[in-house]
């Protein structure tokens, strides 16, 4: 199995990461709390589509090594950068789901966005989470608080409930299978307790706002009109405004967890803005499927 060292501060950890494929690759940054496993509906297809992908289990989650206490963002990002290194790529495009893009902004911030071709982020928590005067749409921090109690208490029982909201499960709508369900709730405990902790501080009251501009290379943002756990008005629609010539489109009736519920549009959308720098923003969502591998890699419009 393949790791990477990566030094930060005092310490030294080992990072695991999945490489596979040739030529500029996508990077995959998962999201809270889950594992580069969590990409799994996207790494398969693209990566039968001659994309090379790359995947990697944050500090703290899945195969990687846990940090005593350092999961602020400047680890995080520092973490991006020693894959890099590790991979010897350019022309890479960065997508970074929910606290993903975290790491993505940090990294263009503290990095000149050196190496990275492209930007796509999903659901992300980018710029600012927290409620506050200036971001009255944001998630007050007394939700964050009960998070935290609950992770503390009955971690089993957080995530179950957390797992419903990520995919939209409610009396009416089912969008997901009790399996599936069941799978991303057996990802994110393989994290540590300590982990989940750290990153959702680090996630909920990092303001990037003032990083944004920092970005200068082209920027798709991705969210779901639906996210009950990542509310968009504060996050990507703010973003949107900020990043300088960002392409934003919202996904109509989409949850948090969009890279499984609208997997084929997410991976026709990834494959379009890499070959042209553009999407289809039609809002038609039914019967798209991924592009075959026999076809270039070009965005067609739903209709044909």
């Amino acid at each position: 199995m393949p790791y990477f060292k990566s030094i930060t501060g005092n310490e030294t950890l080992q990072i695991f990461y999945e490489d596979l494929g040739h030529n500029n690759p996508i990077i995959f940054i998962s999201g809270w709390p889950l594992t580069h496993q969590m990409w799994e509906y996207q790494l398969t297809p693209l990566r039968e589509l001659g994309i090379r992908c790359i995947a990697y289990d944050r500090r703290g989650f899945g195969k990687s090594d846990q940090s005593l206490n350092n999961y602020d963002y400047d680890a995080l990002a520092d973490d991006l950068k020693n894959l890099i290194n590790e991979c010897d790529a350019d022309n890479i495009t960065l997508v970074g789901f929910s606290m993903g893009g975290g790491e993505v902004v940090r990294y263009c911030s503290k990095y000149n966005c050196e190496k990275i071709s492209k930007v796509i982020l999903v659901s992300s928590v980018i710029p600012y989470m927290l409620a506050s005067n200036d971001n009255p749409e944001g998630v007050p921090m007394e939700e964050f608080r009960q998070f935290d109690e609950q992770i503390r208490n009955d971690r089993a029982d957080f995530l179950s409930t957390f797992g419903k909201h990520f995919y939209g499960i409610n009396f009416i709508s089912h969008p997901v299978s009790n399996s599936i369900l069941e799978w991303t709730i057996s990802l994110a405990f393989t994290a540590s307790q300590k982990a989940m902790l750290a990153c959702m501080q680090s996630f909920s009251q990092t303001d990037f706002r003032s990083e944004l501009s920092s970005i200068h290379v082209p920027v798709l943002i991705i969210h779901g009109d639906s996210d009950k756990t990542v509310p968009v008005k504060a996050t990507s629609e703010q973003a949107a405004a900020l990043i300088p010539g960002a392409l934003y489109k919202v996904y109509s009736n989409a949850p948090h967890g969009l890279f499984y519920t609208h997997k084929d549009l997410l991976n026709r959308d990834i494959v379009s803005f890499i070959a042209t720098g553009t999407v289809n923003t039609k809002d038609v969502y039914e019967n798209v499927d991924v592009l075959p591998s026999n076809e270039p890699l070009v965005t067609r419009n739903e209709g044909e």
